[in-house]
């Protein structure tokens, strides 16, 4: 997919395929994501995005093919061993405890050996928000206040790949353009993130490299402005 050397190449799916019952999804994908870079898996509704992430997360078994990360194939390997390895996925729809309050929330985090200071300090040197917000039940913030909160959870155990699913969903478009400046600011911590949207320009601005699928393939790979017509032919399917 890029040029970078294959050691830092943290993820690379070779010709995953995946079904849900019979019928076949993803059609022999072939993805990379370098550290310390942003990868945007774009296209439109039903091309697959998803159900990619859901596949590198140990969610969802692909049929065939192989998974690598860090050099390793940890094809079925299940989600908590992938977890513990260094993946962390925010799914679509925030996935906080909404009767929990924030510190609650971030408690949580310490079910992997990380100490509640460390979770704590973490998250509110990124998310300032959530300090003032501590004491409240998750519920009750705001709809980007609870997916600063997901992504808090999810950065404050160190991962080495961050997993996005439609981080955009249902945001002001400010709200959206601060969390993607948080997005920039890890990956040049050295975490390898690939983040799936359907509206391309709310991730283009900070992304390294755009992958573009359609019909469950990648039809296209690259920087992001060297896509520009591809991205509007998948999107109004010419």
């Amino acid at each position: 997919m890029t040029d970078a050397p294959v050691q830092d190449i943290l993820l690379e799916l070779r010709d995953i395929r995946a079904a849900y019952e019979q019928i076949e999804v993803l059609h022999g994908v072939n993805l990379s994501v370098p550290a310390a870079s942003v990868v945007a898996l774009l296209g439109p509704n039903g091309a697959g995005k998803s159900t990619t992430l859901r596949v590198i997360a140990g969610l969802h078994a692909p049929t065939s093919g192989t998974l690598v990360i860090a050099g390793r194939r940890v094809s079925g390997a299940r989600a908590d061993d992938l977890a513990r390895a260094g993946m962390c996925l925010i799914p679509e729809g925030k996935g906080v405890f909404p009767n929990l309050t924030v510190r609650e929330n971030l408690r949580m985090a310490t079910y992997t050996g990380a100490s509640l200071h460390h979770v704590e300090e973490t998250a509110y040197a990124r998310f300032p928000r959530l300090k003032e917000r501590r004491k409240q039940t998750a519920g009750t913030l705001s709809g980007g206040e609870q997916q600063m909160l997901a992504m808090a959870r999810g950065l404050a155990v160190d991962p080495a790949l961050l997993l996005l699913d439609e981080l955009s969903m249902g945001l002001a478009p400010i709200i959206v353009e601060e969390l993607y400046e948080i997005v920039a600011q890890v990956a040049r911590d050295g975490v390898a993130i690939l983040v799936v949207e359907q509206f391309a320009r709310t991730v283009l601005g900070v992304a390294d490299y755009a992958a573009i699928m359609v019909g469950g393939r990648i039809v296209n790979v690259g920087a992001p402005s060297e896509l520009e017509d591809e991205l509007s032919a998948a999107y109004l399917g010419a």
